[in-house]
């Protein structure tokens, strides 16, 4: 269910995935909810283009800890690539 910023207190949260089309982000927030999974997302830039290379606008979606597992499958099974860290 998504929740707001204060639900989550002081806790670090991590990304889970960087929705950079309205529908993809609708979609997956329907996901979620219906997995039951506590999840936080804020629009936040990132940088995008392969030859112009530009800063736009995307949805990115945050969950607890000890929530991401359940959440990684749930962006899998949606059809998605959860975020990955470098290294």
């Amino acid at each position: 269910m998504r929740c707001e910023p204060e639900h989550f207190g002081d806790r670090d949260l991590n990304l889970l995935y960087i929705a950079k089309k309205l529908k993809e982000a609708l979609r997956l927030e329907q996901s979620l909810t219906d997995a039951g999974v506590d999840y936080l997302v804020e629009p936040d830039t990132y940088a995008g283009g392969i030859i112009f290379r530009s800063e736009r606008v995307g949805a990115f979606f945050y969950v607890a800890p000890e929530s991401e597992e359940k959440a990684r499958g749930v962006v899998t099974a949606a059809g998605y690539r959860p975020y990955e860290t470098d290294g």
